[in-house]
């Protein structure tokens, strides 16, 4: 059994989108486990349609949105629904016409290895994108791997892991974890799994067929909002994994007045005084 993991806040119209493109797709995924995150409106649909779905609220957490806890939680509402390779997406994702196909096939043949696969940030202009027209804007973001199509790549670097779209499964998902719950907010938690990952002496690897592409929304480079949870989420990966990430966010963030590195290392909101 295959099941897809949707962590959402609030983009209904996204979520309404990525299932559209599940659908269109050559396999269809067996459940669809959506995790709905300070989303009332969201707890309570019950989506029409073949695509079998599981809606559940997420963790609280006054820190900032748990993201890594609600994609344990959401692995763990398909898990004990009986699935043994599960594949999460970001909501923002729509997927490729091979994704689940590609992914169920890779997990179930190689099922100690964390798998990723390429995915594009349409433009603005894509908004209204049907499924079928996905594969003429592809082109991967170019800071991941991005094997072509029919190609699996495995070795991959756990710097580069990210929770946009992957799958793995059940059983190494079970001797591994998860992500680390301590994390809340944004940054971090997907470069910490990554490292889990491979101190667990498994692999991560990257497939050419499980393409996903990002649906467009206002952001900011470097995400100033998200300034605090970068520190915070950045001292707990420092003191687990010994060393920070997200390097070039808080050399930007330093550019811009905002951080000060510590002495010792380390980096810290810089003071209005």
């Amino acid at each position: 059994m295959t099941a897809v993991v949707t962590i959402a806040h609030r983009r209904h119209e996204h979520l309404r989108r990525q299932r559209e493109s599940l659908l269109a797709g050559t396999r269809h995924p067996d459940l669809h486990v959506v995790v709905a995150l300070d989303d009332p409106t969201l707890e309570a649909w019950q989506p029409a349609g073949s695509l079998p779905t599981v809606v559940v609220r997420g963790p609280a957490d006054q820190r900032g949105l748990p993201l890594a806890a609600s994609r344990n939680l959401g692995a763990s509402v398909a898990i004990d629904a009986g699935a043994t390779v599960v594949i999460g997406l970001d909501v923002d994702c729509l997927v490729g016409a091979g994704l689940v196909a590609s992914y169920a096939d890779a997990v179930r043949s190689e099922p100690d290895v964390l798998w990723s696969g390429p995915v594009t940030y349409l433009p603005p202009s894509a908004r209204e994108v049907e499924p079928s027209g996905l594969a003429d804007l592809d082109d991967p973001h170019p800071a991941r791997p991005a094997p072509g199509p029919g190609q699996r790549w495995s070795g991959g670097d756990p710097d580069l892991f990210w929770s946009l779209s992957y799958a793995v499964h059940a059983d190494a998902w079970a001797r591994v974890g998860g992500f680390w719950e301590e994390y809340a907010g944004y940054g971090g938690e997907d470069t910490d799994l990554g490292h889990s990952w491979v101190a667990s002496g498994r692999t991560l690897g990257w497939l050419g067929d499980a393409r996903a592409y990002h649906q467009h929304h206002p952001t900011e480079t470097p995400p100033t909002q998200h300034l605090d949870a970068i520190l915070r989420n950045g001292a707990i990966f420092a003191r687990r994994w010994g060393r920070w990430p997200m390097g070039g966010w808080l050399e930007a963030f330093e550019e811009l007045g905002l951080v000060d590195r510590l002495p010792g290392g380390g980096w810290t909101r810089r003071s209005l005084a």
